[in-house]
């Protein structure tokens, strides 16, 4: 194993050990590509969620929120285009039948490793659609073929027309969701990255019709987009934007450009999409549905079907690359460490509070009336009395706590705390009074 995948792996045996992520059902064997989100995992994705949904609309009056379901009809994807275009090309190895992604050489080499000496021969590529497939109804005969969605996009276009009728919103105006989506992917890999079932955030940003206009939108939630992310604690040369090549594009796409993340495993990956859809969507549903979707201008009463912005994201791949890019080693005081770096943004323990001693009764009662305070004012304290201060320290390191409170003897005496900084080490002593603000100050 090379440095660069020793790093992943390094990363994966943290994320379980710390409860972050496990492998989905593992007890049962586990199932590739799927994995379940631990105490602290948990608690890392709903930051990251909740910063997007305040960034892109909460904080924002021309963007509304909704949640759309998992299921929907097959015409759904026939109009969206997915049933012919969500589509890879599979080969077959000829000596153990397992299918592999016809355009990922590297799986392909892998997979050739696998027979070491002998020789691989595969089958000619052949078309896989990746939509999950399920059917609805009390027996086989009356079951109707349903999806499973193959993304949260097309929920907010096929509702595009209730917003407009229950919230008479004024272009531009945006729709925004979080959700789960699924994909029969044949080769998931490198760990959260390429999963079968994942979530996603995004925000649909309707405008009129002209190019000047589109060309402008694009150029704002491009900037939005990246910044964005850059919030969520990653260094600037870690991140860029990249324009898809015309043969790139998917089949709605006027424009494209992705976000990519550096990884140390494999390089740029993709981490955003901002996508100029054009009317494709909306003109699509409205010829399959036969429902009118266009917009009308209250005020001069022109009629037209809007264009269509797309900023969207992974909500698993937001949490590798935040712990990719979090994962650091270094020595402290002598010793060698291992901590995640995370941002006290998205940070899923903000504060821990010990006390020095766990077996001093006056230190311990004084401990906890100072963390029921805290948990009051600043969301995600922990209180830690396990072991000694020492292995406190580390284990917090070790999940991105930010900072670690101790209460000692002389806390008792003038009533300060010793607040110890994860990057550094450092530590201050600060009034117990004074905590929430320090705190909230230093957690930038």
């Amino acid at each position: 194993m090379d440095e660069k995948e020793r790093l992943l792996q390094d990363l994966v045996s943290l994320a379980k050990r710390r409860g972050f992520i496990y492998q989905g059902s593992e007890i049962y064997g586990g199932l590739a590509g799927i994995y379940d989100y631990g105490p602290l995992g948990v608690e890392l994705r709903h930051n990251i969620k909740q910063y997007f949904w305040d960034s892109f609309i909460r904080d924002r009056e021309d963007v509304y929120g909704m949640s759309a379901a998992i299921l929907m009809p097959e015409r759904v994807w026939e109009a969206s285009g997915h049933t012919e275009g969500l589509t890879d090309p599979l080969v077959e190895c000829k000596r153990c039948n397992e299918r592999v992604r016809a355009d990922q050489q590297e799986a392909i080499a892998d997979h050739e490793k696998k027979h070491k000496k002998e020789k691989v021969e595969w089958t000619d590529p052949r078309v896989f659609n990746l939509l999950v497939e399920t059917h609805l109804g009390a027996s086989k005969k009356s079951a109707s073929k349903v999806y499973l969605r193959g993304e949260i996009t097309q929920g907010v276009h096929v509702n595009f027309k209730n917003i407009i009728d229950s919230m008479h919103p004024k272009l531009p105006f945006g729709i925004g969701q979080i959700g789960k989506a699924f994909r029969n992917e044949i080769t998931p890999r490198d760990f959260l990255f390429r999963q079968r079932e994942f979530e996603q955030m995004e925000l649909q940003y309707y405008i009129r019709p002209e190019e000047k206009e589109g060309r402008t939108q694009f150029e704002y939630w491009k900037k939005f987009s990246l910044d964005w992310y850059y919030g969520l604690g990653f260094k600037k040369e870690s991140l860029r934007l990249r324009q898809h090549a015309e043969d790139e594009r998917a089949h709605y796409a006027k424009d494209a450009w992705d976000i990519e993340y550096h990884t140390p495993f494999a390089g740029w990956k993709e981490a955003w999409g901002i996508h100029h859809r054009g009317d494709w969507d909306l003109r699509r549903h409205s010829e399959f549905s036969k429902v009118d979707l266009s917009y009308r201008d209250e005020t001069t009463g022109e009629k037209f079907i809007p264009w269509d912005i797309e900023c969207s994201g992974g909500v698993d791949r937001a949490v590798l690359f935040a712990l990719l890019e979090a994962y650091t080693e270094d020595k402290l005081g002598g010793e060698k460490r291992v901590y995640l770096k995370l941002s006290p943004r998205i940070a899923p323990v903000k504060a821990a509070v010990f006390p020095l001693l766990r077996n001093k009764e006056t230190l311990v009662k004084k401990a906890r009336g100072i963390y029921e305070n805290l948990k009051k004012e600043i969301p995600g304290v922990m209180w830690d009395d396990n072991g000694n201060i020492g292995k406190r320290y580390r284990r917090q390191d070790e999940i991105g706590t930010p900072f670690c409170i101790t209460i000692d003897f002389d806390t008792l005496e003038d009533d300060t705390v010793t607040v110890r900084d994860r990057d550094t080490g450092a530590q201050t002593r600060v009034k117990t009074g004074e905590l929430a603000s320090y705190l909230s100050e230093h957690m930038v």
